[in-house]
C-alpha cells in the first residue's frame, strides 16, 4: 500500500474560501488531521474543515504551535505529532492535513511532512493550495497587492519588527504576518517609511470577530497573534504607471 500525505490549505477562516479541490481532498481522505495547541482546543483549521466533512473523520494532533522559547519542547511536540500521523498513515493509507492559509506558506505542514517521510519511507507527499490571509485581506479591504512590475514582499514578524523595517525600505507592497504582538513597533516602522496612511490590517478574516482597520489607527495596543498587514507603496503614476 502506497501511503499518501496531503497538505490541504483551507484558507484564513471563511469556509467558503476552501477550494473545490481542497474539499474533494478532505472528503476523499480516510482521516483529516488538524493541528491544535497544547490545550487541545478546537483550532481555526478544524472549525473550517467541519463545514465540509463530519467530525468522525477528524483527528486532533498537538503541535505546540506558539512554542518559540523552548526548542527542545517544540521539537519533541513535532516528533510526537509525526509519530501520530505516521501511525495513521500505516493504518489508513491516505491522510489529509488541514492547515490554515496555504500548506507551502509558513505552514506547520512543512515540518510534519519532513518528519513523516523519515518514519514512513516511500510516503507520497502532495499539497492542495489554499487562499492566503493576504489575498483575503486585499479582497475585503480593497487593497491592491501588486501592479505592473512591482515586487511583493512577505515577512513574518514573529522574531521582531526588524525584518519589516528592512522590507519597508524596498519597493513594492510589503505584507506582514503575525505582527499582533509587535503592533506598536509596526506602527512606528510604517510612519517612518511614509507608508502608514495607505496601509491596512486585519484579523479573524471571514469570522464573526473579523476586524479590518486602517493602520493609521494602530495605537500600540497588542492585537490578535494572527493579524495581517498590507503596506502598499505610493502609486502616483496614474493608471498603468507601474508597467
Amino acid at each position: 500500500m502506497t501511503c499518501r500525505l496531503i497538505g490541504v490549505g483551507v484558507g484564513p477562516g471563511d469556509p467558503d474560501l476552501v477550494t473545490v479541490k481542497g474539499v474533494k481532498a478532505l472528503r476523499a481522505a480516510a482521516v483529516v488531521v488538524v493541528p491544535v495547541m497544547d490545550t487541545g482546543e478546537r483550532g481555526r483549521a478544524e472549525a473550517t474543515v467541519l463545514h465540509h466533512v463530519g467530525p468522525e473523520k477528524i483527528v486532533r494532533v498537538v503541535f505546540a504551535l506558539n512554542e518559540r522559547t523552548d526548542r527542545a519542547r517544540r521539537e519533541s511536540a513535532w516528533d510526537a505529532a509525526g509519530e501520530r500521523v505516521a501511525a495513521l498513515l500505516r493504518e489508513h493509507g491516505t491522510v489529509a492535513f488541514a492547515t490554515i492559509g496555504d500548506p507551502n506558506v509558513y505552514s506547520t505542514f512543512t515540518y510534519l511532512a519532513q518528519t513523516v517521510t523519515g518514519l514512513v519511507p516511500g510516503t507520497v507527499v502532495e499539497t492542495v493550495p489554499g487562499i492566503t490571509a493576504m489575498q483575503d485581506l486585499a479582497a475585503r479591504s480593497g487593497a491592491v497587492l501588486t501592479e505592473g512590475t512591482e515586487p511583493l514582499t512577505l515577512v513574518p514578524v514573529t522574531a521582531g519588527a526588524g525584518v519589516l523595517k528592512e522590507a519597508l525600505r524596498g519597493p513594492g507592497t510589503v505584507v506582514a504576518y503575525k505582527f499582533g504582538r509587535q503592533a506598536g513597533e509596526v506602527a512606528e516602522a510604517l510612519r517612518a517609511s511614509g507608508r502608514l496612511e495607505d496601509a491596512v490590517w486585519g484579523s479573524a478574516l471571514g469570522l464573526p470577530g473579523e476586524s479590518i482597520r486602517p493602520a493609521a489607527e494602530l495605537d500600540g495596543s497588542p492585537l490578535p497573534y494572527l493579524s495581517t498587514l498590507i503596506a502598499p507603496p505610493r502609486r502616483d503614476g496614474g493608471r498603468g504607471g507601474k508597467l
